[in-house]
């Protein structure tokens, strides 16, 4: 019988069916029909897209994504989404990074980091750690960025990255980052002193190039600096204790389900059933501010009775519309 022939009761009772059904009954989904994030530890060398690909097969479906880039030079934390939680990542981007990281100083090259030539060379012997410290100080808190000519930045229709490769000039803007944490471990001095390694953490708000602030200390220091390692650890709440490399997870695929990500997103809401089926077809309910103490303007997670998945809302006004939908036929 079609939705035209049931009417708008029996379309309600569907819909409520499917929402007491549940969308991913734990642990009885098959990996086909599994939504949720699967957490990488990307290996070095490879790209984000070739762990998009292998996601694809282990998970079977192609609708997978990631939330955040990282360079095949990088290793670390990979957010990948599957099936409906693709639509998770577009949240999951904007979140705050935490980064280890070796600078060197003394060397820059064409790329910022390890992967591109060396351009130039300076000695950095004379370069003290109070010197190194004084820099990076002024390189926390709140500053304006210019990100590195080689990255996917789009010029005029074109990545950066093309159009330098293509003998280029490109100058990009500079644009405002956020880095709460700047901290130094250890300074290494190779080469005779030449040269100096310096192990750092950053932590930063998303849009950060952590390349590019190995050669702005670099520059500060007036001896040039790239980056030879980077480590992604953390992206917002999920760490690198919760990953698993691609080798593992092809071993014993791990994904963590839509709704436990949701409520780790998100604060989280409990809607009534007759509340979930409104949601379902796009309508809106009382403000989620009337009842929970949450910021103005933040998106909440709105879960059915039986911890279901229903949307994600943002309010407006007394009333809390749907950003997302998720449990629509």
């Amino acid at each position: 019988m079609g939705s035209a022939t049931l009417g708008t009761r029996g379309r309600l009772i569907l819909c409520t069916a499917h929402i007491l059904e549940g969308v991913s009954k734990a642990g009885q989904n098959t990996q086909e029909q599994a939504s949720g994030l699967v957490l990488v530890d990307k290996d070095q060398g490879m790209t984000s897209h070739d762990v998009v690909g292998r996601i694809r097969r282990l998970a079977g479906t192609r609708k997978v994504g990631h939330a955040g880039t990282l360079d095949p030079m990088a290793t670390g934390v990979l957010v990948v989404g599957v099936n409906k939680a693709t639509r998770l990542l577009t949240y999951i981007v904007g979140h705050d990074k935490t980064y280890t990281a070796t600078i060197r100083l003394g060397q820059n090259t064409v790329t910022d980091d390890a992967e591109g030539e060396i351009i130039s060379e300076r000695i950095a012997a004379a370069v003290s750690d109070e010197d190194i410290e004084r820099e990076v100080a002024r390189l926390r808190g709140d500053i304006q960025q210019i990100p590195s000519s080689v990255s996917a930045i789009k010029v005029d229709g074109k990545r950066s990255y093309a159009r330098v490769r293509a003998g280029e000039q490109v100058e990009l803007k500079a644009r405002p980052v956020t880095i709460s944490r700047f901290e130094i471990h250890e300074v290494r001095r190779e080469n005779g002193g030449k040269i100096l390694d310096v192990d750092v953490t950053v932590s930063c708000s998303s849009g950060t190039y952590i390349r590019a602030l190995a050669r702005d200390l670099g520059e500060a220091l007036n001896v040039g600096g790239h980056l030879t390692a980077l480590r992604r650890t953390e992206v917002g709440p999920y760490k690198i204790e919760l990953t698993r490399t691609l080798e593992q997870l092809a071993q014993e695929f791990e994904i963590l389900p839509i709704e436990k990500a949701a409520a780790t997103l998100f604060p989280n809401r409990t809607v009534s059933v007759d509340e979930a089926v409104e949601l379902s077809f796009g309508r809106t309910i009382p403000a989620s501010h009337l009842s929970m103490d949450i910021a103005e303007g933040q998106t909440v997670a709105a879960f059915a009775p039986n911890g279901v998945l229903v949307a994600l809302l943002e309010d407006k006004g007394d009333k809390a519309r749907t950003a997302l939908v998720f449990t629509a036929k």
